[in-house]
C-alpha cells in the first residue's frame, strides 16, 4: 500500500472550528491515513490510498460542510499569490461597502430617530449589508447547520440574524410590543455595525496571515522562469519546467541559476544565502556543485543540470516547509479539543442567558431598560458576537508558521511543529565528530621543510603539478594549500599511482614521490631517524603524515588532518551559554578525538565508537530523564538521529542522515543550532503568550457581555462594541505572531 502526501488549499474557513471540522472530514474518509489542516495557513496536509479514494470525493466531502478544497498539489508561487490577492480585494470590497452603508444607519439609531420613516429606512439599508456583503457567514451558517454542526459564522449569523429579525418584526407589526405595554426597539445598527467590524477584522486577520506565511510565498519566488540551454549545439531560452537533467546551461553574470547541477565549464562566485543563509559569496570552479534560484555574481560558466523539478533543493525546502507548518504542535490538541466544543457551548450560554434574562430576573425599577425582552436579545446577541474561537485556533499556527518560515529564511529546515516546541527544553546536544565538528575534509596542518631548501617554490609548485593528476582526497588538500597563479606551469611526466600509497612523476627534470614513509622505501627514499621523530609530533596532530622526497631524498614532511570548522569553537560556546551540555561522539582513536575536544572546548567525549554505540550512548542519556539532540551527517549517524529526541542532520552530508533527522542545517553549520534553539525559545514564548490573551479574553468578554456587571454598575456590553472587541482579538494574536519577525 503506497500513500501519497500532498499539500491543498482550503478556502472559506474563519475559526478553528472550522478547521477542525475540514479535519474530522477528511481524516474519517476511507483511505485517507491523516490530515493535518492548518487553520492560519489555509490548507490542509492530507495523506491518502489513491486506490481508496480520488480528489474529487476529497473535494465534495469538504464542499458539504462549507468549504471549498482547492486540488492542486502542485501550488504554483504565482497563481498562489494571484488568489491570496483576489480574496483580499473581494474581502475588501464587502468591507468598505459594509462601512459605507452602515454609516448612515448608525447616524439614524443615534442621532435622527425622530425623522419619518427612520426605522423603514435602517431596514431598506440593512439587507444589503447582511445578506449580500454579509452573505457569507449566513451562507456557512447553513451549510453547517445541514451536518449539526456549527462554527464561527453560526454566531456571527445567530446574532445578527436574530437582531435584524426582532428589529424588522418590530418596525413592520409595531402594534404588537405597543399593546403590551412594551416599545419596540430596533437594533438595525447593531447587526450592520457588526458585520462590519467583523468584515473588518477578518480583512486584517486575513493580511496579517498572509505575512505570517510570506516565507512559503519568498521561496516560492526564488524560482525562475527561463533557463539559456544549449541542444544540438544551438542555444535558446526554454522555461524551466522544460529542463530535464543532463541539459547544458550557460548562466551569466547576475542570472540567477535555474535548476541544481554542477559547473563543466568556467568560474564565479555565487551568492548562495537565500537557500542555505550564508551571506558570503562561494567560488564555484570546475566540478563544483551548484543550487537552483542562487544568484550568479561576477563570471559566467556553463553547467549540467542534475536535478530538476521536484528534486531540486529549492523544491524540497518548499515541500518540508509546508508539510512543517501543516504540522500540529502538542499544545495545539488541546486547543483543538477546545474548538470542537466551544461554538455549541457559546450558544448555549447565549440561551441561558437570553432566557436567564426573560424569566428568571424581573427587571427593576431603576434598571435603566424598558423590558427584560430587550435586555434578553442584547444580552444574547452580545455572547454570540462576542466569543472568538477566531483567537484560540490562531493562537499556535500563526507562531509556528513564523517561527518555521523564518528558521527556512535562516537555512534550517524544521521537519515538523513537535521538533519547534521540543528544541527549546533541550538539556544535551550529542555532536558527531567529523562533518559535523569537523570540516569533513582533509586540510594541510603542518609542514616540515628540510633546513638546507631556500626557497621552497619549485617544489610546491612540483606538489601541485603531480597532485592535480591524483583522485587521492589528500592530493586535493595539497593542491588547495600550495596553489597559486605562478605556480604549475610545467608538464608532469612520467606519471605514477600506487593505491593506497603515493605518487611519483618528474616535473622540471626532478624525481618527485609524495606518499606515506612505506611509499618512500619502495622508491628508494630513505627516512632519517630524526625525521621520525619529527613524524611523531605531528601525528600528535594530524591523522595522516605525507613525505615529499626530491631525487630520492626528503625534502618535506606534511601532516593532513580533517579541522575543526571555524564556527564549531563559537558555536559549543553559544550552546554552553543557553545551559546546554554538549558531547562528542567519534568512531576515531582516543588521541585525535581528545585533541579536537581540546580544540572545540568539549569535556564530555567518547571515542572508538560504532553506530550502535552511538545509540546506547543516547539512550542512556535520555534514561536519566533528559532531553537529548544528536547532530551528525554519515549514514553510520541515522541511528542515533532517529533514538535522539530531535535529530539534527548536516545539509552537506548523507540523504538518509537527513531522512533521519527532524532538523536539517542546509549549510551544515553547528551555529545553525544556537540559531535554532532560541527561535524555539521565541516561538514557544509567543505561542503562550497568543493562548493566554485568547483563553483571558473569553473568560472576561462572554461574561461581561452576559451582563454580569447589569445589576451592580448599570453596564450591558453593547453588541457593535463585542463586535469590534471580537475582531480585534483575532488580529491581536496574528501581530503578536509577526513580531517573531523582528526576533535577532
Amino acid at each position: 500500500m503506497v500513500y501519497i502526501r500532498e499539500i491543498l488549499k482550503v478556502e472559506g474557513m474563519s475559526c478553528a472550528s472550522c478547521a477542525v471540522s475540514v479535519q474530522s472530514m477528511l481524516g474519517s474518509l476511507e483511505g485517507v491515513k491523516e490530515a493535518n489542516v492548518n487553520f492560519a495557513a489555509s490548507h490542509v496536509v492530507v495523506e491518502y490510498d489513491p486506490d481508496k479514494i480520488d480528489h474529487s470525493r476529497m473535494e465534495k466531502a469538504v464542499d458539504g460542510i462549507g468549504f471549498k478544497l482547492v486540488i492542486e498539489p502542485e501550488l504554483v508561487a504565482g497563481q498562489d499569490a494571484d488568489r491570496e490577492i483576489k480574496r483580499l480585494r473581494i474581502l475588501k470590497f464587502n468591507m468598505v461597502m459594509a462601512i459605507l452603508i452602515s454609516v448612515p444607519v448608525f447616524m439614524i439609531s443615534m442621532f435622527f430617530h425622530s425623522i419619518p420613516y427612520a426605522d423603514w429606512i435602517m431596514m431598506i439599508l440593512s439587507v444589503p449589508v447582511l445578506f449580500w456583503f454579509g452573505r457569507g457567514f449566513f451562507i456557512v451558517a447553513l451549510k453547517r447547520a445541514r451536518h449539526f454542526s456549527s462554527n464561527m459564522d453560526t454566531l456571527v449569523a445567530m446574532g445578527t440574524g436574530a437582531a435584524f429579525l426582532f428589529s424588522t418584526l418590530n418596525t413592520i407589526f409595531p402594534q404588537f410590543l405597543r399593546s403590551h405595554g412594551l416599545e419596540p426597539h430596533v437594533y438595525f445598527e447593531a447587526a450592520v455595525v457588526i458585520i462590519s467590524f467583523i468584515s473588518v477584522g477578518r480583512f486584517l486577520e486575513e493580511r496579517a496571515k498572509t505575512r505570517a506565511s510570506s516565507a512559503i510565498t519568498k521561496l516560492m519566488g526564488l524560482g525562475v522562469r527561463n533557463a539559456r540551454v544549449v541542444r544540438h549545439g544551438m542555444e535558446s531560452e526554454i522555461p524551466v519546467s522544460e529542463i530535464v537533467s543532463g541539459d547544458i546551461l550557460i548562466i551569466r553574470p547576475g542570472e540567477k541559476i535555474p535548476v541544481d547541477g554542477a559547473v563543466i565549464e568556467g568560474r564565479s562566485y555565487v551568492n548562495e544565502s537565500m537557500i542555505t543563509g550564508e551571506s558570503i559569496p562561494v567560488n564555484k570552479r570546475k566540478g563544483d556543485a551548484v543550487i537552483g534560484a542562487t544568484l550568479n555574481q561576477s563570471g559566467s560558466f556553463t553547467m549540467v543540470a542534475e536535478k530538476v523539478g521536484k528534486e531540486t533543493i529549492l523544491a524540497q525546502i518548499i515541500r518540508l516547509v509546508q508539510e512543517a507548518q501543516g504540522s500540529r504542535a502538542p499544545v495545539q490538541r488541546l486547543v483543538d479539543k477546545i474548538s470542537s466544543v466551544f461554538v455549541p457551548v457559546v450558544i448555549g450560554i447565549s440561551l441561558l442567558t437570553f432566557f436567564g434574562w426573560y424569566f428568571l430576573f424581573p427587571l427593576s425599577e431603576t434598571w435603566p431598560v424598558t423590558s427584560s425582552l430587550s435586555i434578553a436579545l442584547l444580552t444574547a446577541v452580545s455572547v454570540l458576537v462576542v466569543a472568538c474561537p477566531c483567537a484560540l485556533g490562531l493562537a499556535t499556527p500563526t507562531a509556528l508558521m513564523v517561527g518555521i518560515g523564518k528558521a527556512a529564511e535562516h537555512g534550517i529546515l524544521i521537519k515538523d511543529a513537535e521538533s519547534l516546541e521540543t528544541a527549546c527544553r533541550l538539556n544535551v546536544i550529542v555532536l558527531d565528530k567529523t562533518g559535523t565538528l569537523t570540516t569533513g575534509k582533509p586540510d594541510v596542518t603542518d609542514i616540515y621543510w628540510d633546513p638546507g631548501i631556500a626557497d621552497t617554490s619549485a617544489i610546491e609548485s612540483a606538489i601541485v603539478a603531480i597532485e592535480s593528476k591524483s583522485e587521492h582526497p589528500f592530493a586535493g588538500a595539497l593542491v588547495d594549500y600550495f596553489r597559486s597563479e605562478q605556480k604549475s606551469r610545467l608538464s608532469v611526466v612520467g606519471f605514477n599511482a600506487s593505491t593506497g600509497k603515493g605518487v611519483s612523476a618528474f616535473y622540471d627534470k626532478e624525481d618527485y614521490a609524495i606518499g606515506s614513509r612505506s611509499f618512500m622505501s619502495d622508491n628508494g627514499s630513505m627516512v632519517p631517524d630524526m625525521l621520525i621523530s619529527t613524524e611523531k609530533s605531528i601525528r600528535q596532530k594530524s591523522t595522516s603524515v605525507i613525505y615529499v622526497s626530491r631525487n630520492r631524498t626528503i625534502v618535506a614532511i606534511i601532516g593532513v588532518s580533517d579541522t575543526l570548522k571555524t564556527s564549531s569553537v563559537k558555536a559549543i560556546a553559544e550552546l554552553k551559554k543557553l545551559g546546554l551540555e554538549v558531547h562528542m561522539l567519534t568512531g576515531d582513536s582516543v588521541a585525535i578525538a581528545s585533541q579536537i575536544a581540546r580544540e572545540a572546548g568539549i569535556e564530555r567525549f567518547r571515542a572508538e565508537v560504532n553506530p550502535g554505540d552511538k545509540v546506547t550512548y543516547i539512550r542512556g542519556l535520555k534514561e536519566q530523564g533528559l532531553k537529548v539532540a544528536m547532530a551528525g551527517d554519515g549514514i553510520n549517524d541515522s541511528p542515533a538521529l532517529a533514538q535522539a529526541d530531535i535529530g539534527i542532520a548536516m545539509g552537506n552530508g548523507t540523504d538518509i542522515a537527513m531522512e533521519s533527522a527532524q532538523i536539517t542545517l542546509i549549510k551544515g553549520d553547528l551555529e545553525k543550532i544556537v540559531t535554532a534553539i532560541k527561535l524555539s525559545k521565541a516561538t514557544v514564548r509567543t505561542i503562550k503568550q497568543n493562548l493566554f490573551w485568547a483563553f483571558f479574553y473569553n473568560v472576561i468578554s462572554i461574561p461581561i457581555a452576559a451582563g454580569i456587571l447589569f445589576p451592580f454598575t448599570g453596564f450591558l456590553l453593547n453588541p457593535m462594541i463585542a463586535g469590534a472587541a471580537m475582531a480585534l482579538s483575532s488580529v491581536t494574536v496574528v501581530t503578536n505572531s509577526l513580531r517573531l519577525k523582528a526576533e535577532k
